[in-house]
């Protein structure tokens, strides 16, 4: 009995561990990054791939991206995922502005959310979900460059321990 139930887990890891693998090999194909972290595991996808310039509203691209990931989570999710959202240090500008984002704080948010509820959309138990945004806090690249604001406009989903 103890044999059988051994290998039966072996099975179902070696499972999980390829599919793992597809996974990062299609967020890959899609310039996300993903991240093993003490406990956690940490996707990464630059906001240019998930939003048109200035917006919060997923692009279909973005959708497709956030589907492949929700598609993996969705069916067997226990564990809580964290949603941040992050800018540049680029000012708001007056459009923005005129539709009640008056800072990159409140952008960021507003794609964290609006990532978290397309989750949500996908079949991701939304208690297990939340969504915070952080602005142009905690950049990963200098924000003196096109390339390093690039980098730092970006979405993390964190996928952490159980659901207490």
């Amino acid at each position: 009995m103890w044999r059988s139930d051994y290998d039966a887990l072996q099975a179902q890891y070696q499972q999980s561990q390829a599919e793992n693998q597809q996974l990062q090999s299609q967020l890959a194909a899609s310039n996300a990054q993903v991240s093993r972290l003490q406990g956690a595991i940490k996707y990464t996808v630059n906001s240019d791939l998930l939003f048109p310039s200035g917006g919060w509203q997923m692009s279909r691209q973005g959708q497709q991206i956030i589907s492949r990931l929700a598609q993996k989570l969705a069916p067997t999710q226990q564990n809580k995922l964290v949603v941040t959202g992050f800018t540049d240090n680029t000012p708001i500008g007056p459009a923005l502005q005129r539709e009640g984002v008056a800072s990159n704080e409140i952008l960021s948010q507003k794609r964290a959310e609006n990532v978290m509820q397309f989750l949500i959309s996908q079949g991701v138990k939304p208690d297990l979900v939340q969504a915070q945004g952080f602005g142009d806090a905690n950049p990963i690249a200098s924000n003196d460059t096109p390339k390093g604001r690039a980098q730092n406009r970006r979405v993390e989903i964190t996928l952490g321990g159980p659901a207490s």
